[in-house]
């Protein structure tokens, strides 16, 4: 019954992969790219400083007021007096207006405009890990898939050998003691298959979420792959420079602290205004006006104490952007030899497997069941050849997925255009 029941689970599940819908790997990547909210959060930080250069150009606000200027005290000396002498004080109109400095302001547009940049790099720096990481669940799920057609096969040709046992050893030809080994081995298969049937729900799970659908959203993928060849100029620092989102993100950084010492410094340079008050005079007096312009003087060396020390701090800071570029730039140059050395090595394995491993374990497998069938060969014979070639097409399909893992690291740290 327990049999009858997993081979039900197994059909149910090779009729729904039928059924359902067949994504490739690009566009799988192109959907998380669009509908991945991570995205949107940069697009929106990336609008928001956009919409912050805006106020470079900004004026200062214009000042306005008005009052008594030079006014008694005492009310009865407002009105002309009896000998025609006019009455003391004024009523005060006053504007005032500081006007920008053009250099300040165009070192303020190019600091706020280039804000942006940087962002715009971590959005890329941030596709360039999830394209990894859909890669790497895409393989891993490929391989899985490929595991579960051989477990298929495999369940079948136990099944077959069971029966055969069950047979012979009911004619007085054959003995029992293989049949329960190959109970337990088609156990261990069922066991597997559940096993992977598992991991493909929790691969289809991890690239739902990160295409922003329902979890439990159904599909399918492919199970073509590519093995690529990477020439050497890719693994040059100047490649890494030209390539990698997160190295151009800190030489962003670093053009934004220099646009920034550039703002600081450029706040040290004066700032005019000008200044118009206008006096109604009481009691006849006549109107006055005053027109004064006022300059701000940063430069003095108790105003311009914060303006230095800014500057310094971010000299600082530039010291320690160029030690990170170069921190992540030897650990990514060191990181895709070695990759790459491993990944060559599998390369070289998988070939093995393909071309001299799995072809010599099948034939002895094929010899040995024509043997069987024509009573010339022990069943106990047939079941070492099976677990033989079984044992090594599991290994050879993991040697697989290493190296596609491998190559996902690989263009990830190269941050590989796609091939």
């Amino acid at each position: 019954m327990r049999k009858l029941s997993l081979g039900l689970l197994i059909l149910f599940i090779s009729n729904t992969l039928r059924a359902q819908e067949r994504l490739p790997l690009q566009q799988i990547l192109d959907s998380i790219r669009i509908d991945n909210p991570a995205f949107k959060v940069f697009d929106a930080d990336i609008r928001s400083t956009q919409e912050a250069a805006k106020s470079a150009r900004n004026w200062e606000a214009p000042q306005v007021g008005g009052g008594l200027w030079m006014t008694p005290y005492n009310p009865r000396y407002w009105a002309k007096s009896g000998t025609g002498e006019p009455g003391k004080g004024s009523f005060m109109l006053m504007a005032e207006q500081m006007l920008p400095n053009k250099k300040r302001q165009d070192a303020e547009e190019k600091y706020l405009t280039a804000l942006s940049e940087p962002t715009r790099e971590r959005k890329k720096e941030l596709l360039n890990l999830m394209t990894a990481e859909a890669k790497k669940n895409y393989y891993q799920w490929m391989v899985l898939k490929k595991k579960l057609r051989i477990l298929s096969d495999d369940e079948k040709l136990l099944d077959f050998m069971i029966r055969s046992a069950e047979l012979r050893y009911k004619n007085g030809l054959g003995k029992m003691n293989v049949y329960y080994k190959l109970k337990a081995a088609i156990g261990e298969v069922q066991n597997q298959q559940l096993v992977i049937a598992n991991d493909i729900q929790q691969k289809k799970i991890a690239l739902n979420t990160m295409m922003n659908r329902n979890t439990a959203t159904d599909f399918d993928i492919d199970t073509s792959y590519e093995i690529h060849t990477y020439q050497p100029e890719w693994f040059d620092t100047s490649n890494l420079v030209q390539h990698r989102s997160d190295l151009k993100a800190l030489q962003r950084e670093v053009n934004v602290n220099h646009l920034q010492q550039d703002l600081e410094m450029a706040k040290l340079k004066p700032v005019f205004g000008v200044q118009f008050v206008n006096m109604i005079g009481f009691g006849g007096a006549p109107m006055q006006y005053s027109l004064l312009g006022t300059v701000k003087i940063p430069m003095a060396k108790w105003s311009s104490r914060a303006a230095k020390a800014n500057v310094e701090s971010l000299k600082w800071k530039l010291t320690a952007l160029d030690n990170q570029k170069r921190s992540i730039l030897n650990e990514s140059v060191g990181m895709s030899a070695g990759i790459e050395q491993e990944r060559e090595l599998k390369i070289k394995q998988c070939r093995l497997y393909e071309q001299t491993i799995l072809p010599a374990l099948r034939k002895n497998f094929q010899s040995l069941q024509n043997a069987y069938e024509q009573n010339t060969e022990e069943l106990f014979a047939l079941f070492d050849a099976w677990e033989s070639l079984h044992t090594t097409q599991l290994e050879y399909l993991q040697q697989l997925q290493d190296l596609l893992v491998l190559q996902t690291q690989l263009e990830k740290i190269l941050e590989i255009p796609a091939l």
